[in-house]
């Protein structure tokens, strides 16, 4: 099972949308496990994470945070702005996929 995990300000903004990936997730039959947390909880999901998407209003953080994951071989990518403004969960999980293919 693959673990992606959404990196937003709060954690607040991104649970609507991990719920929508999830949602997606079931209907396409993949398995993941989804979870929304603040920026500033970054390293203790880092271990157990595939990948960490960030929201768009934190992707000034992106240097700083891809430097501490690439040593563990894990990617850091942040969502586009329209998928997330729009909450397009189905769209989102597809670019994590691929992201970690």
């Amino acid at each position: 099972m693959k673990n992606i995990v959404l990196c937003c300000a709060a954690g607040m903004s991104t649970s609507m949308l991990v719920q929508r990936m999830k949602d997606a997730a079931q209907k396409k039959g993949v398995e993941v496990s989804i979870k929304a947390v603040p920026v500033a909880e970054f390293k203790d999901n880092l271990n157990a994470a595939d990948i960490i998407l960030l929201g768009p209003q934190v992707k000034y953080e992106l240097g700083k945070l891809q430097a501490e994951a690439e040593p563990l071989g894990k990617k850091v990518a942040v969502i586009d702005m329209m998928d997330y403004g729009m909450m397009k969960g189905d769209v989102v999980l597809e670019k994590a996929l691929k992201l970690m293919e």
